[in-house]
């Protein structure tokens, strides 16, 4: 999320005042941060401990996403039968084919539990996006960044769970210029489907930032992205939507998982997970 402070403008300062009024702040939602948004921050910051300076950087959007899932039911938030039938109907799937896409591509619960959609936050994938911004990475380039900005892809900084968005967050806070903060939140998987935030415009969403909220409401929304995710992505001559549809497992996995799908056996496990599906139908 962009950094935002009295006078700012934009889609983010429009969803910032959305999530103030979720809170109980009687703010005016509009695209401009007025008076209003500037002293619900201050109070906001003030009863949560954090530095009382009116800007909204990582801590204090990291606070109040928080605070905002922290008063939704965690069981609320997940997928339902009539979720995958609704699904299976718009995208002209059969629901056994749906439902072993789901248990096999998902990452199981799409939440942590304190409220936040899963992510895993990619180094290489920031480096990036900071050069496809104009940004040089290289000028970061300090030891004490060497767990979120590196060329090449490496398991070795993964911590899972909570400690994603403290690399997150580190990114983020990492500059005040916009297109940092951009390709931070632009450099994580999120969600049940872990669709990475860089393909937010190919799917249709206006920013980053509301690509990012959305993740926040709902595993419904994570499977509403990743269904504009098959649509989209060709792999091999036909979107991955076509190759669900034609039961090509093979063709599916490859695309949607990488060259390493056979190591990890998904195509056949997507085959068994639809045939056992197909059997309860």
């Amino acid at each position: 999320m962009k950094n935002l402070k009295y006078k700012s403008r934009g889609q983010s300062v429009y969803l910032l005042e959305e999530k103030l009024t979720k809170l109980g702040y009687e703010v005016r939602i509009s695209t401009y941060f007025g008076l209003d948004t500037h002293q619900a921050i201050l109070d906001f910051q003030k009863k949560n401990r954090l530095a009382v300076d009116g800007i909204v950087g990582p801590m204090t959007w990291g606070r109040i996403l928080e605070k905002e899932e922290q008063s939704i039911s965690f069981n609320d938030k997940s997928l339902s039968s009539e979720d995958l039938r609704i699904f299976a109907k718009k995208h002209q799937l059969e629901l056994a084919t749906v439902k072993a896409v789901n248990e096999i591509e998902s990452r199981g619960k799409g939440f942590l539990p304190h409220g936040r959609p899963v992510i895993l936050f990619e180094g290489h994938v920031f480096w990036r996006e900071l050069d496809k911004r104009g940004v040089n990475p290289d000028q970061f380039s300090e030891s004490r960044l060497k767990n979120i900005l590196y060329k090449s892809w490496t398991k070795k900084y993964y911590v899972g769970g909570r400690g994603e968005y403290t690399r997150l967050e580190k990114a983020a806070g990492m500059s005040d210029l916009d297109e940092v903060h951009d390709a931070a939140y632009a450099s994580a998987s999120w969600g049940s489907f872990q669709i990475m935030g860089f393909h937010y415009k190919k799917l249709g969403y206006a920013s980053i930032d509301h690509f990012v909220s959305e993740m926040y409401e709902h595993e419904r929304e994570h499977l509403k992205a990743f269904g504009k995710f098959i649509e989209t992505t060709t792999f091999s001559g036909k979107k991955l939507v076509q190759w669900l549809r034609e039961k090509n497992w093979g063709k599916f996995a490859h695309g949607y998982n990488g060259s390493g799908y056979k190591r990890n056996k998904y195509d056949t496990k997507l085959k068994s997970a639809y045939n056992k599906y197909l059997k309860d139908s």
